[in-house]
């Protein structure tokens, strides 16, 4: 069996972080534990949206670009798959170390279950949305990128880029908080 500490870390495993969210979370009472494993799984969010939105630019940039609505759903799908790996592998280790009653199998299967989930529910927002919203938001932008391009000129998938990520934002954002619920209280649920 694995020895916990007071902050819910193992003890070979320190985060700079781990200070600052215990004290954020102890503002919040009888709740502090799941505001803390909350912001946890915030931060464990951030770096997977690192990896997602890193991963999304590199295979857009050189392999798939956004030229066609399946491209945009290959390329977000392969981003995404780097991501739940980051995420799963860093939420077991530091969100919820405390949760060893089920096989790593099983946790990773139902992670991915939940995440396949939020994946089908993003992946439709951001198939329909990136071309409405890249053509509708890329003359308000141009003025921005021309401050520090002054010679850009936009490519012809530049309006599917920007419209890509500005809908996969509004779909992380609105994913994680079913992530975080569904992987609580099924993946996670033998935590206290």
């Amino acid at each position: 069996m694995t020895h916990i500490d007071a902050a819910g870390n193992t003890p070979g495993f320190k985060n700079p972080l781990d200070t600052v969210i215990v004290a954020i979370a102890h503002r919040f009472g009888h709740r502090s534990k799941e505001v803390e494993r909350f912001l946890r799984f915030a931060v464990v969010g951030a770096v997977g949206a690192v990896v997602d939105f890193g991963t999304l630019f590199v295979v857009q940039a050189t392999i798939l670009p956004p030229v066609h609505p399946l491209s945009v759903a290959a390329a977000t799908t392969i981003a995404f798959c780097a991501a739940i790996l980051s995420n799963f592998t860093w939420n077991r280790i530091w969100t919820y170390p405390d949760s060893r009653s089920k096989s790593v199998r099983r946790q990773l299967a139902l992670f991915a279950f939940i995440s396949v989930v939020g994946w089908v529910v993003r992946t439709g927002w951001i198939t329909l949305a990136y071309q409405p919203l890249g053509t509708f938001l890329m003359p308000w932008v141009l003025p921005l990128i021309h401050l520090f391009r002054p010679a850009y000129v936009p490519s012809e998938t530049a309006a599917g880029k920007l419209g890509t990520f500005v809908a996969m934002v509004i779909g992380v954002i609105v994913v994680m908080f079913w992530n975080f619920f569904a992987n609580r209280y099924w993946t996670y649920n033998d935590v206290n």
